[in-house]
């Protein structure tokens, strides 16, 4: 794999996506929360500052995750449909440069949005005058960027194999899926049914757990309700390992794909 030709792959995703107007959405981020800031302490009697603190990071959330699924999905699928993707194979440029390009690129878009999103956010709580803890906020920003970017992975995958609707569609799924993935199997353990149990075990052991990247509810109270260090390592090291190993998927099913 050459370097130069994953960084270049990956700037053109990352002006491509930008030229797309992407970006605005740090304007509608900074809109939602600065309403938000001035409506919740209206109605939220004395308990404002921990609302607004799980608002804003809910925002970012949402908002992060529509560019990861909705750009991600169409990366590869956009190359296809344009004939494109003959072009850029035709060249000296191997299957894993050009997914591992394209997955960097929208990774670098994600993180100037999240990094943004976190100024404005700072900002305007420093503006109001609000309590916040800084360390368990940044935390849980840079966990948001590793869900962010594994699910990113998994849109590259789906959006290799089928159309675009329905990559979307199944993305949203495995988002949600892996956010409940914990209750899912609590749920298996209490339906005291053999067959119902194996087979969320088995919807466990294939779907990402996301709720371990997820550290929004324990920012709001700080570092005393943050995992222990050594969950937290291992966490970020699921989420790393997780990613590649979905974009291993992603290089093996289109350096099989008939164009």
């Amino acid at each position: 794999m050459n370097p130069t030709r994953v960084f270049t792959i990956g700037s053109n995703v990352f002006r491509e996506v930008v030229r797309d107007r992407i970006l605005y959405i740090i304007a509608l981020y900074a809109l939602l929360l600065s309403g938000a800031v001035m409506l919740i302490p209206q109605i939220a009697g004395g308990a404002e500052d921990k609302i607004i603190l799980d608002f804003g990071l809910a925002a970012m959330n949402v908002l992060g995750l529509i560019v990861a699924v909705f750009v991600g999905t169409g990366l590869v699928n956009k190359e296809i449909e344009k004939r494109t993707v003959l072009v850029l194979i035709a060249k000296p440029i191997s299957h894993s440069e050009f997914i591992t390009g394209k997955h960097l690129g929208l990774a670098a878009v994600l993180g100037a949005l999240v990094t943004a999103m976190t100024a404005i956010f700072l900002a305007l709580l420093q503006l109001n005058q609000l309590t916040y803890p800084l360390g368990s906020i940044l935390l849980a920003v840079v966990y948001l960027f590793l869900q962010l970017s594994l699910i990113t992975a998994i849109a590259l995958v789906l959006g290799v194999f089928t159309s675009t609707v329905l990559a979307t569609l199944l993305c949203f799924g495995v988002y949600l899926m892996g956010n409940l993935s914990q209750d899912l199997l609590e749920f298996g353990r209490l339906s005291k049914n053999p067959a119902i149990e194996q087979l969320v075990r088995n919807l466990y052991l294939v779907l990402p757990d996301l709720s371990r990247l997820d550290l929004k509810n324990q920012a709001v109270y700080g570092f005393s309700a943050l995992p222990d260090a050594m969950t937290l390592i291992t966490n970020a090291i699921y989420g790393v390992v997780y990613t590649v190993l979905m974009l291993a998927i992603a290089i093996l099913v289109f350096s099989r794909r008939e164009f």
